[in-house]
């Protein structure tokens, strides 16, 4: 299938511009006075803020990052908080969209480790690479693809991250596939992405939000357990941290490929 056959694909490429637009621009105004960009995940009805973005990391970890990364967070958690990063580790984030998740990774490594960070969007690479000159990051590297082909060899990192993208994806076993196939033996996933209570079918998922906001396309507890066990996955866990909307929650999702894998 190619890039522009996926509508839905397509309608999260052109949101995700949008906001890295719209955070290049404010920036050129001020970063400290004007208001951060409306995210990707933004379900109508809730109070997104307090849901979705840069205001689920803390302080202290976010105090010297660019303001451009900040602004452009759209995630639903703070994966590198739960993914247990150790110094000289490779890191691969999933839609690393403005950089966030990628620089504070490259920090938890140190000089010795490595972060890449994948995106399919241009302006978010764009605006990425920018931020990852103005935080001086030297090991780190914006890579362009898709999550369901990752342009990464096998077996090439330790430790795979994402902060609410997966959920978008319309071929989940495809990203899932390519997760254990770029993981070292041994190496593990810490991923924050919203799921959904096993009681709503997908028609009620849909219900409660659009898919380019983070809801429709969202997998069910059992079933991201289940896809984690069939790609070959051990000490598969998804803990619920937040609820978004009713009956869906942002989660950390955790997985370990065998020490034994091939």
């Amino acid at each position: 299938m190619s890039e522009n056959s996926n509508p839905v694909r397509e309608e999260v490429r052109a949101r995700y511009a949008s906001v890295a637009v719209s955070v290049t621009n404010e920036g050129r105004r001020s970063l400290l006075t004007e208001a951060p960009a409306a995210g990707c995940c933004e379900p109508a009805a809730i109070d997104e803020s307090l849901v979705f973005g840069s205001a689920l990391y803390d302080d202290a970890s976010t105090a010297d990052l660019p303001g451009a990364a900040l602004l452009a967070s759209l995630g639903c958690g703070n994966p590198t908080a739960v993914a247990d990063l150790q110094a000289g580790e490779t890191v691969l984030d999933l839609g690393s969209g403005g950089g966030i998740d990628v620089l504070l990774s490259a920090r938890r490594v140190g000089p010795t480790g490595f972060a890449y960070g994948l995106d399919m969007t241009d302006e978010m690479l764009d605006l990425a690479r920018h931020n990852a000159a103005a935080a001086q990051a030297q090991n780190v590297q914006f890579l362009k693809g898709t999550i369901e082909e990752i342009p990464l060899g096998s077996g090439s990192v330790d430790v795979v991250i994402s902060n609410c993208v997966i959920n978008l994806s319309t071929d989940k076993p495809a990203v899932i596939g390519e997760m254990f196939r770029v993981l070292r033996p041994g190496g593990r996933v810490g991923v924050s992405d919203v799921v959904a209570e096993n009681h709503l079918a997908p028609a009620q998922r849909a219900e409660r939000g659009s898919h380019v906001g983070c809801i429709a396309g969202a997998l069910s507890i059992t079933e991201y357990e289940s896809l984690l066990a069939a790609a070959g996955f051990e000490q598969v866990g998804v803990t619920l941290t937040h609820e978004v909307t009713d009956g869906m929650h942002g989660a950390i999702v955790r997985a370990v490929k065998p020490a034994g894998a091939a």
